[in-house]
């Protein structure tokens, strides 16, 4: 099947921009952006300080531009595959409303913006890690858009890409913090997680990515087997969380109950898609792992911000 693109394409730079806000869904920040900044406060305070508000910045501006550049990467990279899809042909870049060497300026300018941001540590607080490792990340973030073709296991991989969130957030606050278990029980969480609710999200696609031979665990192993590996993936994002709250003395009964909650809204997840249903598949997708997201980055900064 080829790509078709039938929209009329966008002239002016705001539409453009107006555009690329649309289409990389910036209401899914939720996913990643409460755990970096839970991260943030869990490095800071194991210095025992707040994070500072050029810190808390950083973070956010770096979190916008590194998710920007990701997803442009995916859609120009998927822009065939999308326009072939009835679900994915009105995207941006698919349909035509934005060119593709449009996407690639936004790719090149979000990245260098990007790197940027991450020097501020440097001249900032004089903490050269996250500028020098950002080319890795920005490779790394890049690689997903095309593990479809190839491995079944791209859902892991998204999760370990946005599990570098945390990872880099406490980097960048006190580099120290990583030589504990914490940011790891955290960064593993979140991969298991967001690679357990791909596999959901996947399900919308099965016959889409079988007829052009994509890699999927619905398409390649069965919808079935998939859905099995997804509950085992949040069974382990489970453990992860439960175990990062025990051993956090920071952390105390409310994110204990937050976890609880967690593992109760896992389990309605998974019912909403019981027997591959996907009538249900944004509020599966979207609105519980959005609740989940908000909740333990809430629930866990307050604590952590009383606690200091």
């Amino acid at each position: 099947m080829t790509s078709t693109q039938t929209a009329k394409p966008i002239a002016t730079l705001p539409g453009k921009l107006s555009a690329v806000a649309r289409d990389i869904k910036l209401s899914h920040t939720v996913f990643a952006l409460p755990f970096a900044l839970l991260a943030t406060f869990l490095a800071a305070g194991w210095a025992g300080r707040l994070p500072g508000w050029d810190e808390f910045g950083l973070i956010v501006v770096c979190m916008f531009f590194a998710r920007t550049f990701a997803m442009m990467v995916n859609r120009l990279a998927d822009a065939s595959l999308d326009g072939s899809n009835p679900r994915t042909a009105k995207r941006a870049v698919a349909s035509g409303q934005l060119s593709k060497r449009f996407a690639l300026g936004t790719i090149v300018v979000c990245g260098g913006l990007f790197i940027l941001s991450t020097a501020g540590f440097w001249m900032m607080r004089a903490n050269p890690w996250p500028v020098a490792l950002s080319p890795v990340v920005l490779a790394y973030l890049a690689g997903y858009s095309y593990t479809k073709r190839f491995t079944w296991l791209c859902h892991v991989y998204l999760g370990s890409a946005l599990a570098i969130s945390p990872l880099a957030a406490a980097l960048a606050i006190e580099p120290g913090y990583l030589g504990l278990v914490e940011p790891w029980l955290l960064a593993g969480m979140v991969a298991c997680w967001v690679g357990g609710f791909d596999v959901i999200y996947a399900l919308q696609d099965v016959e889409h990515d079988q007829s052009l031979g994509l890699y999927s665990m619905p398409s390649k192993l069965g919808v079935g087997p998939a859905l099995w590996i997804s509950r085992g993936l949040h069974l382990f994002a489970a453990a992860c969380l439960f175990a990062l709250w025990l051993i956090s003395p920071a952390l105390g009964i409310a994110f204990g109950m937050a976890c609880a909650l967690t593992v109760s809204l896992l389990i309605v997840e998974h019912a909403l898609v019981w027997r591959s249903k996907t009538n249900h598949i944004d509020v599966a997708f979207l609105t519980i792992n959005g609740v989940i997201s908000v909740l333990l980055g809430t629930v866990g900064i307050i604590e952590l911000w009383v606690s200091l």
